[in-house]
């Protein structure tokens, strides 16, 4: 008889997740898995799969059924808080099932985060410095992000095969509608625009960033985050990112010293549909501070983060290792890293002229903790760092539930 067993959700497209499965079978568990569209049965070639072809509505029901007739002991999903996943989530609480939540890393890369029952400001770990600490003791160090987190191009040609199946299924699943907030083939056209443009965008960005690193004042940081990140859309006080950027700006014009330059990076993975440059530098120039915003829309964190006086974030993971540079950092939503100690606790208006940097071994005590915790080695898009990724995640989710659950 399995031991336990477990149901997957949505993931990523990647075959981290099936292999994943199939780990977990090997090691005697039963595993089933819901498809909610034609691009999640595609990366799922495995047995014990149910459409589920529902309105979002009969979700919670048709769960319960599945967990009653499997008997469910465990779900696994990516992300928790895309909607079928939030009422999964709030189910599995209910009925006292174990739901284990896999998301990008809160150190990248080389790491993916793998936490019981929520991730980002829904995680369980404690957000008191003490406890922190106490944590930590007798904990190896963290290993060091490596250097590189897969390839570009499977993760996005995996993302256009999850895609066109979905666009060639899409009649078998009547009421499946995507969490994302743009059609994905619009999102495609942007990333081309965003491509053929790019040698001219990072020339234009290594000449700033040469600019800010003759600066005689202080350089301030911002790096954006995704739109449609849900860290942004559910976690912070900002309706969308417009209104995060103007926030930033007018207070960095009312209360910056007046020769202080604030940075505002880019995304990585933005899709270029909206000219965030364009945004910020209207709002600097209504505030009047044109002059001393730099839009950087094609470097590395490290090359900006290098000259920086202190880090803005909306609840970027960017703030980690802002955080592990020294630097200090102002969180302005929901982070799990947001505590006295490492971040500034009396607001942005106050922070461009009383910032002051992180405690070093509580910022020691946090990695420590998260890469035992909170993180396993690997990554979803190239093939090493998927087999390391399903390795650890098999044992993890192998332990027994209490013993997860008291980590």
């Amino acid at each position: 008889m399995a031991r336990r067993s477990f149901l997957f959700l949505q993931g990523l497209a990647t075959h981290f997740f099936v292999r994943l499965g199939d780990a977990l079978a090997a090691r005697g568990h039963a595993v089933h898995r819901v498809n909610f569209n034609a691009g999640d049965r595609l990366f799922w070639r495995r047995p014990n799969a149910t459409d589920y072809t529902g309105t979002p509505q009969d979700w919670p029901g048709a769960l319960a059924a599945l967990v009653a007739q499997h008997g469910v002991t465990d779900l696994v999903m990516f992300s928790d808080c895309r909607p079928l996943h939030i009422a999964a989530i709030a189910f599995a609480r209910r009925s006292g099932l174990a739901a284990w939540v896999i998301e990008e890393a809160y150190l990248r890369p080389g790491y993916i985060t793998l936490e019981q029952g929520g991730v980002n400001a829904n995680s369980p770990l404690p957000r008191d410095p003490g406890r922190i600490m106490a944590i930590a003791r007798g904990l190896p160090p963290a290993a060091p992000e490596t250097l590189s987190g897969g390839s570009f191009l499977r993760r996005a040609s995996d993302d256009v095969r999850y895609n066109i199946a979905n666009l060639v299924g899409r009649g078998g699943f009547p009421h499946w509608r995507t969490h994302r907030q743009w059609n994905a083939f619009h999102e495609y056209g942007g990333w081309l625009w965003r491509g053929a443009r790019r040698p001219w965008r990072q020339a234009a960005a290594r000449r700033r960033l040469a600019v800010l690193q003759a600066w005689a004042g202080p350089v301030f940081v911002f790096p954006l985050q995704l739109e449609g990140d849900f860290q942004l859309r559910l976690h912070s006080p900002f309706p969308s990112l417009r209104d995060a950027i103007a926030h930033i700006v007018r207070s960095f014009a009312a209360h910056a010293p007046s020769d202080a330059a604030l940075a505002v990076k880019g995304h990585p993975l933005d899709n270029g549909l909206t000219d965030w440059g364009r945004v910020a530098r209207r709002v600097a120039s209504d505030a009047g501070v044109a002059d001393r915003l730099v839009w950087l829309p094609e470097l590395p964190f490290g090359p900006v983060l290098a000259p920086a006086a202190g880090v803005v974030t909306v609840n970027s993971t960017a703030g980690l290792q802002a955080l592990r540079e020294g630097k200090p950092v102002v969180v302005l939503g929901r982070a799990l890293y947001d505590m006295p100690g490492l971040t500034f606790q009396h607001g942005l208006d106050r922070f461009w002229t009383e910032a002051t940097p992180p405690d070093p071994a509580l910022v020691d005590a946090l990695r420590r903790v998260l890469a035992a915790q909170c993180l396993i080695r690997g990554g979803f898009f190239h093939d090493a760092g998927i087999n390391e990724a399903v390795a650890l995640a098999a044992a993890r989710l192998d332990r027994p539930v209490l013993a997860a659950a008291a980590q």
